[in-house]
């Protein structure tokens, strides 16, 4: 399936699933050398990755921007809820989140305007509605789908986008739901190949060099690099 190379476009519309597991059954993913770092992620750190994330103030829709200090406590919360422990596959999500939603100024696809489809990892809105059910529960989303049409996958996409902690947790909850036990292996050990699989195999996205860059920044500074940016 085949995707624009955009920031704003959706690249998380697998279409085979796997069985959701619980955010806290214990994961059998193996800790990357740089798992045992457990410092919480930071601002600094995070405009260390993306410099555009210590503002939002030339955001173009300023109600959905979050700036690194809002969006690092909701990450560490998603990595809390989730069990998302080994750097390898923190930095991934962090990756994902930054190249999808523009350095978190969007938290809905307005480039070309696709209802429904939003959070920080701007998921598809069958994804969307996935999550909501798990967050917000089946009878709030089969509420929200009364709407009908367009405004029923945009009050379900709200029910996600209601605070940034939902918002930010949908990349964690995509990975432990819906991507299998060798995607994050591969995530786990921080390879080139292990970032690249889960792009493909599991976002069913093009591996685009554009995606690099934020992955090789926020492995670095979560690895506590001092040298990056060199």
């Amino acid at each position: 399936m085949g995707f624009k190379k955009t920031i704003f476009l959706a690249t998380a519309l697998a279409l085979s699933a796997f069985s959701a597991p619980l955010p806290d059954c214990p994961g059998d993913i193996e800790e990357s050398k740089g798992a045992g770092n457990t410092t919480a992620l930071t601002a600094e750190k995070l405009t260390a990755i993306a410099p555009a994330t210590a503002s939002c103030a030339d955001a173009k829709f300023p109600a959905e921007c979050a700036d690194a200090s809002q969006a690092a406590t909701a990450i560490n919360k998603a990595f809390e809820t989730y069990k998302i422990t080994s750097t390898g596959e923190k930095a991934a999500l962090i990756a994902y989140m930054l190249f999808e939603s523009g350095d978190f100024k969007y938290s809905k696809n307005h480039f070309p305007g696709r209802p429904g489809q939003g959070t920080r990892m701007m998921a598809m809105p069958p994804f969307v509605k996935l999550y909501a059910s798990s967050v917000a529960g089946e009878q709030a989303v089969a509420q929200a789908e009364t709407a009908g049409g367009d405004a029923g996958l945009n009050a379900v996409l709200a029910l996600v986008n209601s605070d940034n902690e939902k918002s930010f947790g949908s990349a964690a909850w995509f990975l432990t739901s819906q991507c299998t036990p060798d995607v994050r292996s591969g995530l786990s050990a921080e390879t080139v190949d292990g970032w690249h699989n889960f792009l493909t195999a599991c976002v069913q996205t093009t591996a685009a060099a554009e995606r690099d860059v934020p992955w090789v920044a926020a492995k670095q500074i979560l690895l506590g690099d001092a040298s990056y940016p060199s």
